[in-house]
């Protein structure tokens, strides 16, 4: 047990790999469809691009949703309304109305007369009852079909508009009045009938509902059907009409067939087994040709983090609508690798990401290609991101690639441009917009992962900055040789293709350690006193080689980037301060020679190792008298040499050809700084 756990221990950095592989495996094939894929893209209004299609089994051939709707429509206007009959209302107003008619009307109408209004009252209560009357004013088509329900009980099947609405019985009355010229009574009539006329009938909202929704539930959503074998679209044909119908049905026939809950976990199995190859092949490439980033758990994770956050947001507008799917802003991808690491990172990465995404979205090929040409162009187009004119040069040019090559892919398709779908071209640009988030982005994660982009580093190079300026203030001598040694780093960094504004900042910032103890160093002794003739040779290193702890403290205290302190650690490497342990050894032969060796590390990389380069020359350059071209030539040569033998490059991926270059930069820059013309040969 014991063993095993120091086992865990020696390699929990690829065990956490290996749980970050696993987990992000895991959520993205979560985050995929569970269902198989039909095997052939197909738009409607385009030629159909595979070979003859013929059924592989029986299938019903499925109504689109325009004729289901239209159905529903239909059914829902022809629709019954169910009423509820309340039966005793009729018997209830005929005996209110006997009673109110005899308390209503005089006594001085003449009997014979009293009996007509009488008659005729009754008759209008039996008109107005025949169907019944509404309790409220229902806003119902009139050619509807009212059905009266007693006890749930169909009891009389009429049309809508025979029912006596409130706002009607007026008029009811005036006219049954008109007809029996029995105008002159027509207010105590109202008055009277108005006091006993009670609505019988009430809208039964949910019994009506439930009956449509029986007749809706009988609509069939198929319409015919296509026998096994039957060929189904030839090569080259046009996908529209019913063809796309029965392709579309086929398509949903075979997913909901083929693909049955049985099929479930092998479909799980053959998406873990793509989306784990795919970021195992992301590992390896990092592994073998990024091995600083692999060695970073940080990095890696923020790597996995950008790859799973573009699949999340694909796979959510695809399950929205898939016609906004180049709104999605993949490009976001390779730029954010780009300004926190490399180029070549950028566009492995975005690819593997895109053949991901090639499982889930419409018409794959069309997407990939456009999605892969849209990556490289971003990588070949973004230089200096923290410039806001390129980002936005670049932006434009990427939206014009998506458009060039959409239109390109349509015209193969459709043969021409008229039925040309412009809201695409709109979603381009909305994508391009988009894209510009990328500014904020990066800053949020530089806070979020502690990473460096070339943003933060053109912040840092501003010599305006707190700790610059105190270190102009502190050792202004050290200062001035930070600034000589950037512009030298810079030159040589842009002469071999790393990093140059890295590298520059990590040379104005290289030697802080030294306001801790300025007159220690000969570039601040201004009045010709040097304190190291009062110390022993030992105590004058210790001094020396301590100014790289301590701007490594002071660094850290700033909160400078762990990318910035690396300069600040390496750019002595391990060499020796030789001139006091050459003063020592002249004492004693058998000195320490470790107690004059700088801790290291060396440089590891080829930034580093060019600020070890031209921090040496830049400070040697300094003991130069009457230099000559000859004389800077050798003395560039003798230094960088030195450190080559004394294996101070051993870790930094810099070749021969590029220390070379270096040296000429060098040798360039000083002959210049000294106004030094070329020798020629005589």
């Amino acid at each position: 047990m014991k063993d095993f756990i120091n086992f865990l221990y020696r390699n929990h950095s690829l065990a956490y790999k290996l749980i970050l592989f696993i987990s992000t495996t895991f959520l993205i094939v979560y985050l995929f469809p569970k269902s198989g894929k039909f095997k052939y893209n197909f738009e409607k209004g385009k030629p159909w691009q595979s070979e003859n299609l013929y059924a592989p089994f029986d299938f019903a051939i499925k109504k689109t949703d325009e004729e289901i709707k239209v159905e529903k429509k239909e059914i829902t206007d022809k629709a019954n309304l169910y009423f509820i009959l309340e039966p005793n209302i009729t018997e209830r107003v005929v005996s209110n109305y006997k009673s109110e008619f005899k308390l209503e009307l005089p006594d001085t109408l003449v009997t014979s007369y009293k009996n007509k209004l009488y008659n005729t009252g009754l008759d209008l209560i039996n008109k107005l009852y025949v169907n019944g009357v509404l309790n409220e004013d229902y806003k119902f088509s009139k050619d509807k079909k009212a059905i009266l329900l007693e006890d749930r009980t169909e009891k009389q099947t009429v049309r809508f508009s025979d029912l006596v609405k409130q706002n009607d019985i007026k008029n009811s009355i005036t006219n049954f009045l008109v007809k029996e010229n029995l105008m002159e009574f027509q207010k105590p009539f109202i008055a009277l009938f108005f006091d006993v006329i009670e609505p019988n009938l009430s809208y039964d909202k949910e019994f009506t509902e439930k009956a449509l929704q029986n007749e809706l539930d009988k609509i069939s959503f198929t319409r015919g059907s296509v026998e096994k074998e039957t060929l189904i679209i030839s090569k080259g044909e046009v996908v529209e009409g019913d063809k796309y119908q029965i392709l579309k049905s086929l398509e949903s026939e075979y997913e909901s067939q083929v693909w049955t809950k049985s099929n479930y976990y092998w479909i799980v199995f053959a998406y873990t087994l793509l989306v784990s190859l795919a970021l195992l092949m992301l590992l390896l490439f990092l592994r073998k040709y990024r091995n600083d980033i692999f060695e970073n758990n940080t990095k890696v994770t923020f790597i996995f983090f950008n790859v799973f956050l573009m699949v999340l947001i694909t796979t959510l507008v695809v399950s929205y609508n898939s016609q906004y799917i180049y709104v999605v802003p993949l490009c976001i991808l390779p730029l954010v690798l780009k300004a926190f690491f490399d180029a070549r990172l950028g566009l492995f990465t975005h690819v593997i990401t895109v053949l991901l995404l090639g499982s889930i979205v419409p018409n794959s090929y069309e997407y990939m290609f456009l999605q892969i040409i849209a990556g490289i162009v971003t990588i070949l187009t973004v230089s200096e991101l923290y410039k806001r004119a390129n980002l936005f040069i670049s932006v434009g040019q990427i939206t014009l690639i998506y458009i060039i090559a959409y239109f390109a892919f349509f015209v193969i398709h459709e043969g021409s441009v008229e039925t040309l779908e412009w809201e695409t071209f709109g979603m381009f640009v909305l994508c391009g917009l988009a894209t510009l988030f990328v500014q904020p982005l990066i800053y949020a994660y530089e806070k979020i992962f502690g990473l460096v982009s070339d943003v933060s580093l053109l912040e840092l190079s501003d010599t305006n900055t707190k700790l610059l300026k105190e270190l102009s203030n502190k050792a202004p001598g050290t200062f001035h040789h930070s600034l000589n040694v950037a512009n030298l780093a810079e030159a040589s960094a842009n002469e071999i293709g790393a990093n140059a504004m890295l590298v520059r900042v990590g040379a104005l910032y290289h030697d802080i350690g030294k306001m801790m103890n300025p007159t220690y160093f000969t570039e601040n002794q201004s009045t010709g006193i040097n304190p190291h003739d009062e110390l022993s040779s030992k105590e004058s290193a210790k001094i020396i080689i301590d100014h790289v702890i301590n701007g490594i403290e002071i660094a850290k205290k700033n909160n400078l980037p762990d990318r910035v302190i690396d300069f600040i650690r390496t750019h002595h490497g391990t060499s020796v301060v030789y001139y006091f342990y050459k003063k020592e050894k002249d004492i004693d032969d058998s000195v320490d020679r470790s107690l004059f060796t700088y801790p290291g590390p060396k440089p590891f990389s080829k930034e580093t190792a060019i600020l070890m380069m031209c921090d040496s020359v830049e400070a040697a350059s300094k003991s130069l008298k009457e230099p000559t071209s000859s004389k800077i030539d050798a003395f560039v040569e003798n230094i960088i040499n030195k450190q080559m033998v004394d294996e101070q490059f051993l870790n930094a991926n810099i070749t021969f050809k590029e220390i070379q270059a270096i040296k000429k930069v060098l040798k360039h820059k000083l002959a210049n700084i000294y106004h030094l013309r070329i020798e020629y040969p005589e």
